[in-house]
């Protein structure tokens, strides 16, 4: 629907809400505000699974009190810390179909309860060696692969464009925080009573605990919440794009194929992942052999970058959600502005990285906190475009895109085990980060020319007149997305 204002054709959707929904607009916690709190624990819990390995797996090729240790080399290290991909990409198409078939509650529930029993069995799969945590961290990676599709299609549905950047970037920025939290934990895990097993056996329980809180309280969408007013439900579907029919609709993968704007969001997913998960995987090794550092500072050390990773999510998405509502900059100008600065920067840190050694330890702990932290901006870049692009088929655009990065977090860790044949050697990690920063240039200066933040035709059928309403309506890029609310301007 629209209407016309001085010959102008408008559209419905910029107009002004009616009273009862401001105060959902600017104030007040609603329900979508608790659902985003339900799924930032739950992506640090996921990440718990995902993590722990990392973490784990220099105390379990060390000689340490009261817990095993494995005579694993570099490439067994390599090829464990990689086969965790290897299910995680077969996985996330499916994963994301799934979703919209059952819905994401049911999906991503079952699967962080399946994960976390799979956690209470990696102490027994290690003392049958390094190829039984490969299969079982495979596993791992089969029921992780759902993460991303299910909180894409949640968020899709419960995220009004006016409070995409901040509520977002927030969830998202769960996967930091549990990051963090496991490996500043970890130190501390290692050396109790527990030793390295301990750090799995919590992490399982953690989420399992945290699957029957997201059964209990969860909703796929505002419409089937329990405790949620009309005002807002009419709220959030006012201002999300995404079709309440949209789980019945085909997926048009002929059109997303052929978006060139889809292959500059792949292109910035793939440089992205490639450089998050080089780093989360090595520096816990990297920080052990280079700079030297004991077990417990290790632990702490390797968290700081994800730390500031986190915090950094809160500062740069209200900046960019301001920037985009007071009309200041376009949305596609703030996805290509935020994920540059969450590619190019860390780029620039990694350079400066590879001529670190012992000596200089302050400084290479600062590059790499700067490196993984300034990432950030990343999660007002490409990881909200899939939203941007089609609100109907996040979830599923977020499976193939995943998947395909995927790819990268498998070869990434192969690729370090080929360079790293002496992991004390500097030389060698600095070719491993030159690399790191190469790909980064590359993948987001993709983005750059072909990224796009408006919603492209084929999120609805074209009989659909309310999604071209709101096509229309970011025709120009959206000048000004926020609701506006004088009186001469009402539904």
């Amino acid at each position: 629907m629209v209407y016309y204002s001085n010959g102008e054709r408008r559209p419905l959707l910029v107009r002004v809400l009616p009273s009862p929904l401001r105060k959902f607009g600017s104030t007040g916690f609603g329900a979508r505000h608790w659902q985003a709190i339900l799924l930032f624990v739950g992506m640090m819990i996921n990440y718990f699974q995902r993590v722990n390995i990392s973490a784990g797996i220099v105390p379990m090729t060390q000689s340490t009190a009261g817990a095993p240790f494995y005579n694993w080399d570099t490439s067994d290290k390599s090829l464990i810390l990689s086969s965790f991909f290897w299910g995680y990409v077969v996985s996330q198409v499916p994963a994301g179909l799934l979703a919209k078939r059952f819905g994401a509650k049911l999906v991503l529930g079952s699967a962080t309860a399946i994960g976390g029993i799979l956690c209470f069995f990696h102490p027994l799969a290690a003392k049958s060696g390094w190829k039984t945590i490969c299969v079982l961290r495979v596993l791992t990676g089969l029921v992780q692969g759902t993460v991303y599709p299910c909180v894409h299609t949640l968020l899709a549905k419960w995220v009004p464009r006016t409070e995409r950047g901040l509520l977002t970037t927030g969830v998202y920025s769960g996967a930091q925080f549990g990051t963090a939290v496991i490996l500043v934990t970890s130190g501390f895990i290692f050396e109790s009573s527990m030793g390295w097993p301990g750090l799995f056996y919590l992490s399982g329980g953690l989420s399992l605990a945290w699957a029957l809180l997201f059964f209990w309280q969860a909703a796929n969408e505002p419409a089937s919440a329990g405790r949620i007013s009309k005002s807002e439900v009419e709220y959030i579907e006012s201002l999300t794009g995404s079709n309440s029919s949209s789980q019945s609709m085909p997926v048009p993968w002929l059109s997303i194929f052929k978006s060139p704007a889809f292959y500059g969001l792949l292109a910035a997913h793939c440089g992205f992942t490639w450089g998050f998960y080089t780093l989360l995987t090595e520096i816990p090794t990297y920080m052990s052999r280079v700079l030297q550092l004991n077990v417990k500072s290790n632990a702490f050390l390797s968290s700081l970058p994800y730390f500031a990773m986190g915090l950094l999510c809160f500062v740069v998405s209200p900046i960019s959600d301001l920037l985009i509502n007071r009309g200041a900059i376009t949305i596609t100008m703030a996805r290509k502005v935020f994920n540059s600065i969450g590619q190019w920067a860390p780029m620039a840190c990694l350079i400066g990285l590879g001529y670190m050694t012992a000596e200089e330890k302050t400084w290479a702990i600062l590059l790499l906190t700067l490196a993984v932290g300034i990432n950030a901006g990343c999660f007002c870049g490409y990881l909200i475009n899939h939203i941007d692009l089609s609100p109907n088929f996040a979830g599923p655009m977020m499976g193939v895109t995943n998947g395909i990065a995927g790819v990268t977090s498998i070869v990434a860790p192969l690729v370090v085990g080929a360079i790293i044949t002496d992991e004390e050697d500097p030389s060698q990690w600095r070719l491993v980060f030159f690399i790191t920063g190469g790909i980064y240039l590359v993948c987001n200066t993709l983005f750059v020319i072909f990224g796009k933040g408006t919603i492209q035709p084929w999120n609805e059928p074209p009989s659909m007149s309310s999604t071209m309403t709101l096509r229309n309506n970011q025709e120009n890029d959206s000048k000004s997305i926020a609701p506006t609310f004088d009186k001469d301007n009402r539904f």
